[in-house]
């Protein structure tokens, strides 16, 4: 061992000076990955939540106007994807250089964000400001979704962000006519029929996440594609049993997928509950909307492990994603039953 360190002192003295600029180089690159580690560590946190009430207020406030119906669900729309552009670290789902390249979990959080606000930017766009379906569309609405609907990944030429902040700017503008008593051009109904509508997307988007989170230990299901009507068809014959399991390098990605959704869903819930008060009371169906968020609230809840873990659902180690399935499922079983009221006379 005395040796060892002779040879490793000898090296220090005769070999750095002559090497200053290896030696400095070696230190400049451990010192930007640790920069990068601890930046990562720090973009790495979940947005915290915003009151989406006061956000509306404050967006009136900006423009000297008042809220009205639409008021609180057009501003949850811009508040979710302000968040993703404004937080920690911006949008990372495009970065190409470190620490933003080496981050997973974030961007797939930011996908989860995305998808529920391209979601309920397409209802905007299709009902909720539309009085039926020969209507005009709304011209910002219309030009709104395509944005958001851009390329996630794009870093330049253009840019996602450039796109999305088009996207948020014209939506804002839609809130400004929205809320002028002047202008009657821009509208928005809050009807029972219209919030099925965008309820039955996010119905379909947490089955297929429930299904994806519970697939991480592997299941051998019965095919159900047909069930339940005789003369059904499908395209190309399948098998009687499948193998689902979700490859365990997408475990993790799947899992903020799912933490993102449910963040995005908590505020658009929030700002429904308001904006389609009435609706919901003539159906007695807030309870039944409150437990729907409050099921969502148990989605973000802190992750204590430093890794997302997947034990075999009753083995020794935890399975992170059946918990969050079990949130997920839960939530989407309340929302069909909310839809069934809301259909209801």
């Amino acid at each position: 061992m005395t040796g060892f360190r002779d040879r490793l002192t000898r090296w220090r003295d005769d070999y750095l000076p002559q090497k200053g600029w290896a030696y400095g180089l070696l230190v400049a690159v451990g010192l930007y990955l640790l920069l990068t580690v601890l930046v990562g560590m720090y973009w790495s946190a979940t947005p915290a939540p915003f009151d989406v009430s006061e956000r509306a207020a404050a967006y009136a406030a900006e423009d000297g106007a008042r809220t009205t119906t639409g008021s609180t669900t057009t501003a949850a729309l811009v508040g979710a994807m302000e968040t993703l552009l404004k937080k920690r670290g911006g949008y990372l789902s495009n970065d190409v250089f470190p620490p933003g390249a080496w981050l997973d979990n974030v961007p797939n959080w930011e996908f989860g964000v995305l998808i529920q606000s391209r979601d309920l930017a397409r209802a905007m766009r299709e009902v909720f400001s539309r009085s039926q379906s020969q209507s005009r569309e709304d011209p910002d609405l219309s030009l709104a979704e395509p944005k958001f609907n851009f390329n996630s990944d794009s870093w330049m030429l253009p840019a996602t962000e450039s796109q999305y902040r088009e996207g948020v700017e014209l939506l804002r503008s839609y809130l400004r006519r929205l809320e002028n008593a002047g202008d009657s051009d821009a509208q928005f109904y809050a009807r029972a029929d219209n919030l099925r509508y965008w309820l039955s997307t996010v119905s379909s988007r947490l089955g297929s996440l429930s299904q994806r989170l519970s697939a991480s230990v592997g299941q051998r299901r019965l095919n159900t594609d047909l069930a339940g009507e005789e003369s059904a068809r499908q395209s190309t014959p399948a098998p009687d049993e499948l193998m689902v399991q979700t490859p365990w390098t997408e475990i993790d990605d799947v899992f903020f997928e799912a933490r993102g959704t449910a963040w995005a869903l908590i505020h658009f819930l929030k700002a429904v509950e308001l904006d389609f008060a009435d609706v919901l009371a003539k159906k007695n169906a807030q309870v039944s909307l409150q437990q729907i968020i409050r099921e969502l609230e148990a989605t973000q809840q802190a992750v204590w492990s430093p890794v997302i873990l997947n034990g075999s659902g009753l083995g020794l180690l935890a399975n992170h994603s059946l918990v969050m399935a079990s949130y997920i499922s839960r939530a989407n079983s309340a929302m069909i039953d909310l839809r069934d009221l809301l259909a209801q006379g």
